[in-house]
């Protein structure tokens, strides 16, 4: 049996090196730990590296965990991922943005939206794996229907939808 600070060290390794998701039971599989004991140091992580200036942090997305980078070291982060696989255009960022607010939509909502054809820009989003296929629209044609992934919410420090910042509406300042 591992001690809590191995133990620790144990989830922060086996984190950082998955670079994604990993579910709740999948921890305390791998670690012969129960649902409290884990929740309970993965809570004592979250809060050790919030008090201290390190630049990353363990956020609880839905029943999983991942090891992020927090929000005020993107500036510096962005340098580092400087590939333009890695960027989002405008263009992607706009069609996230209304796919975040507005999921389930379909392309052709989408591009009345934008304005413009999303195609292709859905395709690299979906490449990207920011977002995913989440049915399919009742009607003619059944169009696909598009929402976010946990990828999305790791790429922007967010642990739900709830956390993105609130609209203005039209007409407003």
């Amino acid at each position: 049996m591992l001690l809590r600070d191995d133990l620790k060290g144990a989830i922060e390794a086996v984190l950082f090196v998955a670079g994604e998701h990993i579910s709740r039971i999948e921890l305390q599989e791998l670690l012969g730990l129960g649902s409290n004991e884990l929740e309970e140091i993965i809570q004592e992580m979250m809060a050790e590296y919030e008090k201290s200036s390190r630049g990353i942090q363990i956020l609880a997305v839905e029943d999983c965990f991942v090891m992020a980078t927090k929000a005020e070291f993107s500036e510096v982060v962005v340098k580092v991922l400087k590939p333009a696989s890695r960027r989002l255009s405008p263009a992607a960022l706009e069609t996230l943005a209304i796919i975040a607010y507005r999921q389930p939509l379909s392309r052709p909502e989408i591009e009345q939206m934008r304005g413009v054809k999303s195609e292709r820009v859905i395709a690299n989003l979906l490449e990207k794996g920011i977002i995913k296929e989440v049915g399919r629209k009742p009607g003619i044609g059944k169009p696909i229907l598009y929402g976010t992934t946990h990828e999305f919410l790791r790429l922007f420090g967010l642990t739900s939808l709830t956390e993105l910042p609130v609209l203005e509406e039209k007409g407003e300042n």
